[in-house]
């Protein structure tokens, strides 16, 4: 393997569970003679609950599973970056790889939404059964191949929550002069409400919610939300989210870097990532349940459904989202074509197996709120 050295530029602050604070994972193997060392930027603070955890998770295991020979430097958000900064210094080489939601980059290309999620889009299995086998991530390489990326799957969250507000929700019209934290292709939906919004990191979303700056948020699920604290700015917990039926996670590449990797590297890398993108989701499932029961129970939480009212609004929004979208490129149009139709076809499926099992059992045994 020819030897080359990708160093990284600063030290990361702080220390999480098996991080070293020169950024090194620690407990890895010894540095192999034959190694390569990448620096991964992260869209997410150091330990932030869920999201950052297994993002440091995953450049561990990549360490882990190449023996040493693949030493990762991992930098959370603020450490080397800032969140919504990880794009550039990756595909312009001053890093190798970013962790984060690739619909942040939706001013890059539209087309990025589609590969974290977009209104009434896929469920988690559903996405993966577009990624792995229906052609998405030929879509997904060639989107990110424009600006000399790879990206590849890397953690997935499951059905969101439609959101924190600060009032209740009772009619479309509730939304209009709202102040919300929604990024994507959900945030220009609900613009076109009138809803005034904002696409913030993560880590600033807590403090912006408390002081008023905003009026509500949307984030990801009960054991996510629950360590951040939103309840006690924000009583009021909708469900469910039309704008992330499940968000994907991205380990994303500078495509020089990923070509210059040996196959065997590549299959390290990608085994990495398909092992997280199923921990994540299991982690998420086996605890939001619990997570939200103690926000109800413990914190006063008030859960409330969207009205059908307010649902049917959502679709009409999004069709006008979705054709402003097409009408950017061949490109995107290419990829909302491809996207609309998969899922209609896996769509079809899932409305005779599983969710259609799901509402039966539930009804059976009695599992309800």
């Amino acid at each position: 393997m020819q030897r080359r050295k990708f160093l990284g530029r600063g030290a990361a602050a702080g220390a999480a569970a098996g991080i070293a604070t020169t950024g090194l994972i620690t407990g890895a193997p010894a540095i192999a003679q034959d190694s390569r060392e990448l620096s991964v930027v992260s869209t997410w603070p150091r330990d932030f609950p869920g999201l950052g955890v297994s993002a440091q998770r995953l450049c561990e295991r990549i360490t882990e599973l190449s023996e040493g020979r693949l030493q990762v430097n991992y930098f959370a958000a603020g450490e080397r970056v800032g969140a919504f900064d990880v794009f550039d210094e990756v595909a312009s080489g001053n890093a190798q790889a970013y962790i984060g939601a690739e619909y942040y980059w939706t001013g890059k290309h539209p087309a990025f939404a589609y590969f974290t999620s977009v209104p009434f889009g896929m469920t988690a299995p559903e996405r993966n059964a577009w990624i792995k086998y229906g052609g998405g991530q030929e879509l997904w390489d060639e989107v990110s191949g424009e600006f000399g990326l790879k990206a590849l799957p890397a953690g997935l969250t499951g059905v969101q929550m439609g959101g924190w507000f600060n009032k209740e929700m009772k009619t479309a019209a509730d939304f209009k002069g709202l102040k919300m934290r929604i990024p994507g292709l959900g945030g220009d939906v609900l613009s076109k409400l009138g809803a005034s919004t904002v696409s913030l990191p993560g880590g600033q979303i807590y403090e912006n919610l408390v002081s008023g700056a905003i009026d509500a948020t949307e984030w990801v699920g009960p054991y996510n939300d629950f360590f951040m604290k939103f309840y006690e700015a924000a009583k009021y917990y909708y469900y469910p989210g039309f704008h992330e039926p499940s968000a994907m996670l991205a380990f994303g590449m500078n495509l020089e870097f990923w070509e210059d990797l040996s196959s065997w590297e590549q299959a390290v890398i990608t085994a990495a990532c398909m092992e997280e993108n199923a921990n994540a989701l299991d982690e998420a499932n086996a605890n939001n349940g619990l997570y939200l029961q103690r926000m109800v129970d413990e914190n006063g939480v008030e859960l409330r459904e969207f009205s059908d009212e307010i649902y049917e609004s959502f679709g009409e929004a999004a069709a006008e989202v979705f054709e402003e979208t097409r009408d950017h490129s061949e490109l995107a149009a290419k990829v909302d074509d491809a996207f609309q139709q998969k899922l209609r076809e896996i769509g079809t499926w899932a409305s005779i197996s599983d969710i259609s099992y799901s509402q039966k059992r539930n009804k059976v045994l009695g599992i309800s709120i």
